[in-house]
C-alpha cells in the first residue's frame, strides 16, 4: 500500500516551492559552479529544515512564537553553514575562493560564537515574533511586493504596510538591547545612549566625534545600521547580519528576482522560472569572484548611513530625537580618548558640468563625453551631438550614437560607493564591452551581471555568459562597488563595443 502524504509533507512541500529559488540564489554565489551550487544548496536545505523542525516550525508564518530566524533567513544561514563544512571536510575547491577566505578569518567565528558576540542583526531578528520577524525579512530581505508578503503570511493587505513600520520599529528596539548587551569597552558604553538619540530622527545631526567613533568601530558601525532605518540602510544592515558573506550581492539577486516576477526587469538577460539568472555551465555566474566580505561591507554601508546628510522620512515608528535629547545623551555620556580625526566625510563633488551638483542618492547621472582629452573639463555634450559636428574637410562625419547609458549612484559612503549602469542598444548583441573613464581616481572593485577590469581610469565591464545576448531596442544592465576619495564625480566617455554612447 502506497504511503498516504501527511500535512506536514504538503506542508513541507509548500515550503520547498517557496523558498528552494532563495536558497539555490545563495548557494550559487558561494560555490565555483551550477553543479555544485545545487548540490551545495541540496545539503543545506536538508539541514535547514531540520533547524526549522527541531524550532518548531514548519511553514513560513510558524506559530505564535518560535526560537529561531524565519524561515528563509534559517535555511540561508544554513548554506553558510554547509560551506563551512565543506571547507573543514576537504571539499573547499568548491567553493568560491573569497568565501574560503571569509570562512577562515574571525569574521565568519562571529555568526557562531558565544551569542553576546554575534552580528546585532542577528540577535534582534531572533528575538522578535515569528510572524514579525518573517514580515520584516520577505519586505526588506527578499524585496517581495506587499501585497504578495500579504498573501503569503495570511495579513490584510490594506493594513499590511503600517504592520511593516511598527515591525520596522520592534526591530529597532530588539537591536538596541542587543548592542547594549554586547561586550563593550568604556568607550563604546560611552557613545550607546548618544548612538540612539542621534539615529531616531532623520533631521538630527551626528556629532563629530561620534563620526570618528563609527569610522573605527565595527561593531557599533553595525548597531548604528539597524537602528537607523531611515536613509535605505535596513536591507543591508539585516542581509550582512544575518548571512554574513555575500549579503549585498544576495540582496541584488532578490531584487532582480522580484523584478522579473513583476514583470519590469529589461530584456537584455534570459531568466530562469525563479528570477535567477540561467546558469547552464559551471563558468556561469552573477559573481564569480571578488566579493567583498559581508562584515566589511555592512561596517562601511552602516558609516555610510551614519554619516550622510539628513532629511529623508523617518519609518521606524518611533519619536523623533530632539536636540534635548541629544544633549542629555552627551551630558550622560562619561568623557573618553577621541580617536584621531579621520578624512572628511564629504559628500560627492560637483559633476562636470558646472550647474548640477549630483547628491549620494542621485539617479540617472548620465554621461555621453566621447573624447575626454580634447575636450573641456566643464562640458557635458553627449555622442549625438558630437556626432552631429563635422570632423573636417574631407573627413566622414561621426555616426550617430547607437546606445544610450544611464549611471546611477545608487548608494555612497565614506569611502566607497555603489552603482549600476544600464544601457540602451539600438542594434541585437551577441556579446558585449561597456567603457567608461573616472575622473577622480575611483577604482571599481566588485561587479555582479558583468566581469570588470580596470587600467588606469579607463573601466571595462564585459558580459557575463547568461546575459551576453541582447534584443534590438533592449537594454543590458549591471552593478559594481568601488572606493573614491576627495571627489566622487560620474563617469563619462561611455562606449558600447568601442562605440560612444549618448547620456539618458
Amino acid at each position: 500500500m502506497p504511503d498516504v502524504p501527511t500535512p506536514q509533507d504538503a506542508t513541507e512541500a509548500a515550503l520547498f516551492s517557496e523558498c528552494w529559488d532563495a536558497v539555490l540564489s545563495y548557494a550559487d554565489l558561494c560555490t565555483s559552479g551550477s553543479l555544485t551550487a545545487h548540490q551545495l544548496a541540496t545539503e543545506a536545505f536538508a539541514l535547514g529544515m531540520r533547524e526549522v523542525r527541531a524550532a518548531g516550525a514548519v511553514s513560513v508564518r510558524g506559530p505564535a512564537r518560535r526560537a529561531g530566524l524565519p524561515v528563509i533567513a534559517e535555511l540561508l544561514t544554513a548554506v553558510r553553514a554547509t560551506a563551512a563544512g565543506w571547507e573543514a571536510g576537504g571539499q573547499g575547491h568548491k567553493l568560491d575562493p573569497d568565501l574560503r577566505l571569509w570562512l577562515n578569518s574571525g569574521q565568519a567565528a562571529r555568526y557562531s560564537g558565544p551569542p553576546p558576540g554575534r552580528p546585532v542583526a542577528l540577535r534582534g531578528l531572533r528575538d522578535m515574533q515569528d510572524a514579525d520577524a518573517s514580515l520584516l525579512w520577505l519586505a526588506e530581505a527578499e524585496a517581495l511586493p506587499l501585497p504578495a508578503v500579504a498573501r503569503r503570511l495570511g495579513l490584510d493587505p490594506v493594513t499590511v504596510a503600517d504592520e511593516l513600520d511598527q515591525v520596522r520599529g520592534l526591530f529597532r528596539d530588539r537591536c538596541r538591547r542587543a548592542h547594549l548587551d554586547s561586550p563593550m569597552d568604556a568607550q563604546c558604553r560611552s557613545y550607546a545612549r548618544l548612538l540612539d538619540a542621534v539615529t531616531r530622527s532623520p533631521a538630527a545631526d551626528t556629532p563629530g566625534d561620534l563620526s570618528r567613533h563609527l569610522a573605527t568601530c565595527v561593531r557599533c558601525a553595525e548597531a548604528a545600521a539597524c537602528l537607523r532605518l531611515h536613509g535605505g540602510g535596513l536591507p543591508a544592515a539585516l542581509a550582512g547580519g544575518v548571512i554574513g558573506w555575500g549579503g549585498l550581492a544576495y540582496l541584488e539577486r532578490r531584487r532582480r528576482a522580484a523584478e522579473v516576477r513583476l514583470g519590469v526587469a529589461g530584456p537584455g538577460a534570459a531568466r530562469t522560472d525563479t528570477g535567477d539568472p540561467e546558469e547552464g555551465t559551471s563558468s556561469t555566474r552573477v559573481l564569480r569572484g571578488g566579493l567583498i566580505a559581508a562584515a566589511v561591507l555592512l561596517s562601511a554601508l552602516a558609516l555610510g548611513v551614519s554619516m550622510m546628510p539628513f532629511g529623508v522620512g523617518d519609518g521606524s515608528g518611533g519619536s523623533a530625537a530632539s536636540g534635548d535629547d541629544i544633549a542629555a545623551a552627551r551630558g550622560d555620556r562619561q568623557p573618553a580618548a577621541v580617536p584621531a580625526p579621520s578624512r572628511s566625510t564629504a559628500g560627492p563633488a560637483p559633476s562636470r558640468s558646472p550647474s548640477a551638483t549630483p547628491s549620494p542618492s542621485a539617479t540617472r547621472t548620465g554621461t555621453g563625453r566621447t573624447n575626454p582629452d580634447t575636450e573641456p573639463q566643464g562640458s557635458t555634450s553627449s555622442a549625438a551631438a558630437a556626432a552631429a559636428t563635422a570632423t573636417g574637410p574631407g573627413r566622414p562625419a561621426v555616426p550617430a550614437a547607437t546606445c544610450r547609458v544611464a549611471y546611477d549612484l545608487v548608494n555612497q559612503w565614506a569611502d566607497g560607493f555603489q552603482a549600476t549602469v544600464s544601457v540602451t542598444t539600438a542594434r541585437p548583441l551577441s556579446g558585449w564591452q561597456v567603457a567608461w573613464t573616472f575622473p577622480d581616481g575611483q577604482q571599481a572593485g566588485q561587479m555582479w551581471d558583468a566581469t570588470v577590469r580596470q587600467d588606469g581610469s579607463r573601466v571595462t565591464a564585459t558580459a557575463a555568459d547568461y546575459n551576453r545576448t541582447v534584443a534590438a531596442h533592449g537594454t543590458l544592465s549591471f552593478g559594481f562597488l568601488a572606493t573614491w576619495q576627495g571627489r566622487n564625480r560620474a563617469p563619462y566617455h561611455f562606449t558600447l563595443n568601442g562605440q560612444p554612447c549618448a547620456a539618458n
